[in-house]
């Protein structure tokens, strides 16, 4: 009996940080990251390449993002209106609306529309019927409208939730964008029952988030218990209607949650950002190492037994609880300020002002630094870092909890979403557990997560090695890319009644 071909496979993605090298020629030069889709995105699909499946991907041509390297490329093709640059299995939708921009998103709500739809035009119009898929995977609301028009195309979706952002927009905005919306209008989700799509288009917005979970063929989030939390209504932010969709999904069976995982990049063994690398056997030295390395660079107090905690990604009090680290910073500072506790935060967002000015107000510059989040010190974070700090609100996944104890940093965390997925609280006696857990969102759960971790800082050497040890080689073998490939070409399968790839 003859093998099946493989069945083709487009990835729709607004972000992504990097490619498989076979993909293209300028696969290296496409980094366009606000968080950890991009992340996401690209361990994705280098790990669903790497295992053999026919997977294009089609991404907005942020030519500002990309920079020289796709400025080069494209003047040695004698081009610079190349419409996809098909590089084997990459496109990059055309449209002025990404040329200029310095990053994904804008603070102008209408400007992120405008790039939403345009991504959406290319893809609907132009790259889907060149790619002519046989599933089309899209990712968060930037895509929200592609899973109807695709079901008017005869085409399989699958829709994935990385975080419950959304938007609303009128029909017409479709039409004046390029979008024919009266095609697939009946697969749309508006803001109140539609009489006709004409009666529609000017005054009732289509929300598209709900939109795409009404319409795809299969919805999946990126860890079960945050589906959990959505499903049995613990969060107020989430609408009523995504969250009526997706309980119609969960009693047909069409939605479930599939964990994400830390990109490959992240291994302290040949991480070229750190001072020293190091692995499980010999994480105390390697950590010490690039402690003493961080605190000369960000002119900390040196001393290789300061315990030292790290704030990484974003400080957003929407959701990422820095509000409660606020409430509490300086007096756990003051707790312990004979163990010589140290905070490092590389990271962006709201509250960096809040703490550089408590830092200044303290005159604590020497036991605590606030940086801008880059790659190179958020991975230098880790590998000095004694602990990771996610006190957050919700967490759809969330990765510093994953990547943490790869590099023997353990998180510290309230217990939601994906870090309940994640995290289990350290029992010593049972050896079992990575990390320290709050229940209660409050800044006082956080203070007694965080005397948790000291109590365990403070314990004999021999006694941290063993756990620290542990938890580094577990943490190798289950946060890893190619089970969740696989869990995902599963789904493909279970989608298309036939095997994704073949041996």
């Amino acid at each position: 009996m003859p093998k099946l071909k493989p069945p083709r496979i487009l990835i729709v993605t607004p972000e992504v940080t990097y490619l498989p090298d076979r993909m293209g020629s300028i696969s290296a030069c496409l980094t366009a990251k606000a968080g950890g889709l991009a992340d996401v995105s690209a361990a994705l699909i280098c790990e669903l390449y790497r295992q053999g499946a026919d997977v294009h991907v089609a991404i907005p041509n942020y030519r500002a993002i990309f920079g020289d390297c796709l400025t080069a490329y494209l003047k040695k093709e004698h081009s610079t209106l190349v419409r996809h640059l098909p590089q084997d299995r990459l496109y990059l939708a055309q449209d002025r609306a990404f040329y200029h921009r310095r990053s994904v998103y804008s603070g102008d709500y209408k400007d992120n529309i405008r790039l939403a739809l345009a991504f959406q035009r290319e893809v609907i119009n132009t790259i889907i019927p060149h790619v002519n898929p046989d599933l089309i995977h899209c990712n968060d609301w930037m895509t929200g409208l592609i899973p109807a028009a695709a079901r008017q195309m005869g085409l399989v979706s699958l829709f994935t939730i990385h975080n419950i952002h959304t938007m609303k927009i009128l029909p017409v905005a479709f039409e004046d964008h390029g979008i024919d919306a009266a095609a697939f209008w009946q697969q749309l989700y508006f803001e109140r029952m539609p009489g006709s799509y004409e009666e529609s288009r000017q005054s009732n917005p289509v929300d598209l988030l709900p939109s795409a979970v009404f319409s795809a063929h299969f919805v999946n989030t990126v860890s079960p218990h945050f589906l959990s939390e959505i499903l049995m209504g613990q969060h107020d932010f989430v609408s009523a209607s995504l969250r009526h969709e997706l309980r119609q999904l969960w009693d047909a069976g069409r939605v479930f949650g599939i964990l994400n995982a830390p990109d490959p990049a992240y291994n302290p063994a040949d991480d070229d950002a750190l001072t020293a690398n190091y692995g499980p056997r010999d994480h105390a030295s390697g950590k010490r190492a690039n402690k003493i390395a961080l605190q000369q660079q960000f002119g900390l107090l040196e001393n290789e037994q300061a315990p030292l905690f790290l704030w990484p990604l974003r400080l957003d009090p929407a959701q990422k609880g820095c509000e409660l680290l606020a409430d509490i910073l300086y007096a756990v500072i003051t707790k312990y300020w004979d163990e010589k506790l140290q905070f490092v935060f590389v990271a962006d967002g709201a509250y960096v002002p809040v703490f550089k000015d408590m830092v200044a107000s303290h005159d604590i510059s020497d036991r605590v630094a606030v940086r801008g989040f880059d790659v190179q010190r958020e991975h230098w974070g880790y590998a000095a870092a004694d602990f990771v700090l996610m006190p957050s609100r919700f967490e759809p996944c969330g990765l510093p909890q994953m990547i943490g104890p790869l590099y023997g940093c353990l998180p510290v965390a309230h217990d939601t979403g994906g870090i309940h997925d994640t995290v289990m609280d350290l029992d010593l006696q049972s050896e079992r557990g990575n990390g320290f857990l709050f229940k209660n969102y409050d800044s006082q759960g956080l203070a007694w997560a965080i005397d948790q971790a000291m109590q365990f800082y403070q314990l004999p050497s021999i006694v941290k090695k063993r756990q620290i040890e542990r938890i580094m080689t577990q943490s190798m073998q289950t946060f890893n890319y190619e089970e969740t490939a696989k869990k995902y070409i599963e789904l493909y399968e279970k989608l298309l009644g036939r095997p994704v790839i073949t041996s």
